[in-house]
């Protein structure tokens, strides 16, 4: 295949999550889709204690239940029934509830290994056709698409180029797109850890004077850490023997598990807000942490990309022109600029906001966590931007 009306560059959650969405109208149109992955998926899927996760907002699982997919999903994903939101060494906190909130779960939490699994067992292969493992080492626009070299030197053109390659992109910095960076002075450390008690299906975020952290719901009574820490002290958390960290991360946590018992393999990541300046150009979109990386302390990171793919494939299913074409383009993301800049805002200022130290601040913040416990609309309001609902016309 010499052309494809779409090239979705990286198969990874984003740009799989796309094929799927476009899958059934394409096949109506007579489309065809070449997704495009260094990295080969596995015809099997293999737990790990290790495995990294992505915590699915409950607006998230309505997508993949509208797709089809949860059902796939579910038996591994772990609901989060409850948040717990405080401040160390502050009495003021804040509880949300799936109960409270009619639903039957504030969102769920699976590993991307278990996701990436099921998005691909889904994608019809008369539609989706992957080349992989391969990578695009060049771009160049046609009057009417995009001349992509893989790196074997095969050569294919299509009608939309979809930059779904993550948040260190080369292609869209080889492409001139410009993107706003901004460091956060800090690092993630990522780990599973295994408590003592149950977790019932709650989820921790506990902001501490050095970072944030939060510990959320796994199957198999794990939870899944994610520690924000200035640079050089999360790499000398990820150096400690197991005994010596643990102790470290039970006293900036407490003992809301019981004593915690095991970790896994630690990852450390440093931490930006990255946002492209530019998402569609003619025959082109930049989708996923290509277009915006977010602090995942908010988890907010993944829902709203997927939320994007969403948009996409609608307005791209909705226009009788071809998929590149820049008017259909600029509508969608005409429509999903108001859920990114909201999405966005919330997710840096909640980040800022818990991550300063200053005494008036942390004074301010527990008040404010008090208050958010109090008042219903306001945290009806926080509850709606955990559940990835906030932004959308029909909530």
């Amino acid at each position: 295949m010499n052309r494809a009306n779409l090239a979705i560059i990286g198969g990874g959650l984003v740009g799989a999550s796309l094929a799927l969405a476009l899958q059934a109208g394409a096949k109506a149109r007579g489309w065809t889709i070449v997704l495009i992955e260094p990295f080969a998926p596995g015809d099997g899927y293999q737990p790990s204690y290790d495995a990294r996760s992505t915590a699915l907002s409950f607006g998230s699982q309505q997508i993949y239940q509208r797709l089809g997919l949860w059902q796939r999903i579910a038996p591994r994903a772990e609901p989060i029934l409850h948040i717990h939101v405080s401040d160390r060494g502050r009495f003021g906190a804040a509880r949300l509830s799936a109960e409270e909130e009619g639903v039957p779960a504030l969102g769920y939490v699976a590993e991307n290994a278990w996701l990436g699994h099921c998005l691909w067992q889904a994608l019809d292969h008369e539609v989706v056709s992957w080349r992989c493992p391969a990578e695009v080492s060049g771009m160049e626009t046609l009057g009417d698409g995009y001349q992509l070299t893989l790196n074997d030197e095969t050569i294919l053109d299509c009608d939309l180029a979809v930059l779904a390659d993550g948040g260190r992109s080369g292609l869209r910095e080889q492409l001139g797109i410009n993107v706003k960076h901004t460091p956060y002075q800090q690092s993630a450390l990522i780990a599973n850890i295994t408590p003592s008690e149950a977790h019932a299906g709650q989820a921790f975020e506990r902001f501490t004077d050095d970072g944030p952290l939060a510990l959320l719901p796994l199957a198999d009574n794990r939870c899944a850490l994610i520690w924000t820490r200035p640079g050089q002290d999360a790499e000398r958390l990820a150096k400690l023997d197991e005994r010596s960290f643990l102790a470290e991360l039970q006293q900036a946590f407490g003992y809301r598990l019981g004593a915690l018992r095991q970790v896994g393999a630690r990852h450390v990541y440093p931490l930006a807000l990255i946002e492209a300046q530019e998402q569609v150009r003619p025959n082109l979109v930049v989708l996923g942490n290509a277009a915006h990386s977010l602090h995942p302390i908010a988890g907010q990171g993944y829902n709203l990309s997927l939320r994007d793919t969403q948009a996409l494939a609608e307005a791209l299913l909705a226009s009788p022109a071809a998929p590149g074409e820049f008017a259909t383009l600029q509508r969608y993301y005409a429509r999903q600029r108001l859920d990114q800049h909201l999405t966005v805002g919330f997710s840096d200022r909640v980040t800022r906001l818990f991550t300063n130290a200053e005494p008036l601040l942390a004074t301010g913040r527990n008040l404010g966590l008090l208050g958010l416990d109090l008042v219903p609309p306001a945290k009806r309001w926080f509850a709606r931007q955990a559940m990835g609902l906030g932004t959308r016309a029909d909530s």
